[in-house]
């Protein structure tokens, strides 16, 4: 095939493999409660915190990171670097909105960092050291996602690589919207910090 070929499969290998919800597949297997009935009903690692199983959290967060790597590593070495980005946006979306779970699905930070370990991995690390940074001083899991995310688009950018930045633009509006209860929380003052019970 040629790269041109690969592209829209490309997309849908991201989708589906961004679609797996291991949160929810995770805890089931642990047998505790449906995810979706507790805190805020998300599948994603943070949510998954809410059942006081670290591990089972940090075991969600590592697969929902690496589905993302995993998708964009195959589609570039399959159809290049276009596919690569492709592969990248349907993870992000098919972890957003899943077919599987009538498109309910989760916030997409871990995704997020995923496909960045697959695209160009320096940020990958720089977004996880603004995380910490921001989490260490606010205490804001989610304030620390938004500032990480909102940096990653220009740090792109200023290492020149433009079209790669006009992808995290793209991936960074979307996850500002799922964090949109968040941002009214935070404006409210009213949004849980972390470790507080």
């Amino acid at each position: 095939m040629s790269p041109e070929a690969w592209l829209p499969v490309s997309f849908f290998l991201g989708y589906l493999l961004g679609s797996i919800p291991f949160g929810l597949v995770l805890t089931k297997l642990a047998g505790t409660q449906d995810l979706r009935s507790i805190g805020s009903g998300n599948i994603g690692a943070t949510n998954v915190l809410r059942t006081g199983r670290k591990g089972l959290a940090a075991t969600t967060l590592l697969c929902d990171a690496l589905k993302g790597t995993v998708a964009v590593v195959i589609a570039g070495h399959l159809g290049g670097p276009n596919a690569a980005m492709l592969a990248a946006l349907g993870a992000f979306l098919g972890h957003l909105f899943p077919v599987w779970l009538k498109f309910k699905g989760g916030k997409g930070v871990a995704v997020y960092i995923g496909v960045l370990i697959g695209l160009f991995w320096p940020a990958a690390v720089m977004f996880c050291v603004l995380w910490l940074a921001t989490a260490a001083t606010s205490r804001y899991s989610s304030l620390s996602s938004l500032v990480a995310s909102f940096v990653t688009p220009i740090f792109l950018w200023w290492f020149g690589h433009p079209a790669l930045a006009a992808l995290f633009a793209v991936l960074t509006m979307l996850l500002f919207y799922m964090h949109r209860e968040n941002i009214e929380r935070l404006r409210a003052g009213t949004e849980g910090r972390i470790g507080a019970k």
